[in-house]
């Protein structure tokens, strides 16, 4: 065999064994599975379509935002996940690498839409639905990320399993906010307590 055809016999071998690796690498991600079976939340591609509407929550869009914080006095909760390392559980401080832009009178409590949340996590958010209501679970609360995020959708579930009864879901997000030509402000995520 000549050393060109050698060269040819390698090249079209690497090229099938390139072709092999990168048809297998799919089937692996689609096995992952995207809900914990336990639970129900949603645990992997969070940022997928979602449903056009939720059980127990009712579907909103930008232009009934204003209405629903001036006439049903509703707590606007944004979820968006942190950026880099996201919170110290040390200290309580998120370790952000670029700003948040939220709905005007938000409250950003970033990463309680994950589908596993650490014991501190879940704590930060119960504690801060518990200040953002004054302890009433009938207060309105208007929950979003950004289009095609699930945080929010697990968030809405969290808090139903808190008892809390008056669940509005926003799952354009900011996205859809913008969209609307709605203003936006930086945010500044709450602090956490530090882990006992």
């Amino acid at each position: 065999m000549t050393g060109l055809a050698m060269r040819i016999t390698r090249a079209v071998g690497l090229i099938g064994l390139m072709f092999l690796a990168f048809s297998v690498v799919p089937s692996f991600a689609a096995d992952e599975p995207e809900f914990d079976a336990a639970t129900g939340y949603r645990i992997g591609r969070y940022r997928a379509p979602t449903p056009e509407k939720m059980d127990g929550a009712t579907r909103v869009f930008a232009a009934d935002i204003d209405a629903l914080v001036k006439d049903k006095n509703a707590v606007l909760v944004d979820v968006m996940p942190s950026d880099a390392a996201g919170l110290d559980p040390n200290t309580g401080q998120w370790r952000l690498i670029k700003p948040r832009l939220n709905i005007p009178g938000s409250t950003w409590l970033p990463d309680v839409g994950k589908g596993v949340l650490t014991p501190q996590l879940a704590h930060y958010l119960e504690s801060n639905l518990v200040k953002l209501t004054g302890g009433d679970k009938t207060r309105a609360l208007i929950v979003y990320c950004q289009s095609d995020c699930w945080m929010s959708w697990n968030t809405i579930r969290r808090a139903q399993a808190l008892g809390y009864s008056s669940l509005y879901w926003f799952p354009d997000g900011t996205d859809g906010w913008r969209d609307w030509d709605g203003k936006v402000v930086e945010a500044v995520p709450v602090r956490a307590d530090p882990a006992p």
